[in-house]
């Protein structure tokens, strides 16, 4: 099927502004990550497949890994939660913080969070909750979503975050300075972490064998939400577990490199737990909060390759759709070739408009070259556009492809086709009788056929 999509509809109506965002930032990156890796690594693609190993034991192993990580937690002496769903994983943090007379805390990055939109609930439940992360707080005072993995306001520009500032109070007069308004965020934010009663951080990594959380931010804001807080809730998708220590190597080495063009981001920190007697600082109290929210039917799906993901961004950075079109057009918490998998795999049930996302994305294979776990995102977008297909679901204005099956796979009717190809280009197509290839066509300007010729080429070729 063919058609005009939802996304299609979006990226139309995006601003110049916001569009010029979106591009320059996911270009720069790519550029960064294809210049750092390779300069680093003889042989990247081994790297990519071992990490991608990895990560396929694991998710083999889920069970066991979980199980163990849940044992060596407990015994640095972390209260361990399992939420079946996005409301198990609200009301269980929600109950942890009542338990712990919290009225107040802040917030480092967390796509899990995210996912489960923990920080309105949490705002309606009485509780004030702050972002700490630079772009996810310029994205909380605008009441707006992130559009990237690893850059949540990719899609703003330095005037714009500026404007808000002033909007805000944060700062007296307009200054677009990157440096100003960072100084002027870091002035606003180290009064909360001094009167946050609890920090919640998300985790890159769990290691089964030690229980160690690795958290990666470059800003060092997870750091100071967790130093003067006396309670530390992780909220961790299942998936985020891997064996050992040892395998951090491989992934700390990828992930900094796709994500940011960095060797090694700024900040790398190894969670223990609470805070052993001899600390002066750090959290009293340490909860981690597991969340499945639909990952055990993905992992039982014939598209568990997705659970890979380490939330690099790369693919998102590389797609050509996700750079005309931005996060925002995926409707969803994963924008990107990522998301165009994972979202209708975890919410397609509760949000069947989802269904179109497979089909954002020119099949390129650009996001499975950049993927650090090497995830074949166009195979298991085709598997989903497959399933799609099974079961009626269709989008809005599609047009079907059967007439074009039937022609491909019939060599005469092909023949006489490629006969009158050049026809085509005297034929006023936009003009089509079917509505929905009228607006397909519409968007898009087709080149002059210049086919028609081989036959009788090879023909001559064949008998001389």
């Amino acid at each position: 099927m063919i058609g005009t999509q939802p996304i299609d509809l979006y990226a139309r109506k995006i601003s110049d502004e916001k569009q010029t965002s979106v591009l320059d930032g996911s270009s720069k990156g790519t550029e960064k990550r294809y210049e750092v890796l390779h300069k680093d690594y003889a042989d990247p693609d081994s790297l990519r497949k071992l990490a991608g190993a990895i990560k396929d034991h694991t998710l083999h192993h889920l069970g066991d890994y979980l199980a163990k990580a849940e044992a060596a937690l407990t015994q640095r002496g972390v209260k361990v939660h399992f939420a079946a769903t996005a409301e198990d994983a609200r009301q269980e943090i929600l109950s942890i913080l009542h338990g712990h007379g919290v009225t107040r805390l802040t917030k480092s990055k967390s796509m899990a969070a995210e996912e489960i939109h923990l920080n309105p609930f949490l705002i309606e439940n009485g509780i004030e909750c702050l972002e700490s992360d630079l772009g996810e707080f310029i994205v909380q005072l605008d009441n707006d979503e992130p559009s990237h993995i690893v850059k949540p306001i990719i899609h703003k520009n330095r005037r714009e975050i500026a404007r808000t500032f002033q909007r805000e109070g944060i700062a007296a007069d307009y200054n677009d300075d990157p440096e100003t308004i960072t100084r002027r965020a870091r002035v606003h934010l180290r009064e909360k972490y001094m009167l946050a009663e609890a920090g919640i951080t998300g985790a890159n990594f769990v290691c089964a064998d030690t229980g160690r959380l690795t958290l990666v931010t470059n800003e060092g804001n997870s750091r100071f939400g967790m130093a003067p807080a006396p309670v530390h809730i992780a909220l961790v998708g299942i998936e985020k577990v891997i064996p050992r220590e040892q395998d951090l190597a491989v992934f700390l080495n990828l992930l900094g490199r796709s994500a940011t063009g960095q060797q090694l981001t700024v900040y790398t920190e190894f969670i223990n737990g609470p805070k052993s007697a001899n600390q002066p600082d750090g959290p009293e109290h340490m909860h981690v909060v597991f969340m499945d929210n639909g990952r055990t039917d993905v992992l039982a799906s014939n598209c568990r390759e997705i659970l890979r993901c380490i939330r690099c961004g790369a693919c998102q950075n590389v797609c050509p759709v996700y750079r005309q079109a931005s996060g925002h057009a995926y409707r969803s918490t994963y924008g990107g070739p990522v998301g165009a998998v994972l979202s209708p795999l975890l919410f397609g049930d509760r949000f069947p408009e989802l269904a179109d996302l497979p089909k954002a994305s020119s099949l390129c294979g650009a996001c499975n070259e950049v993927c650090p776990v090497d995830i074949p995102i166009p195979d298991l977008l085709l598997r989903l556009r497959d399933k799609a297909k099974r079961e009626g679901v269709h989008s809005p204005a599609a047009v079907p492809m059967s007439p074009f099956s039937t022609l491909a796979t019939s060599p005469s009717l092909w023949r006489t086709a490629m006969t009158m190809s050049k026809a085509m280009n005297h034929l006023p197509i936009h003009v089509a009788p079917i509505k929905p290839l009228q607006d397909w066509l519409g968007q898009r300007t087709l080149p002059d056929s210049r086919g028609g010729d081989f036959r009788k080429w090879y023909k001559t070729r064949k008998n001389g």
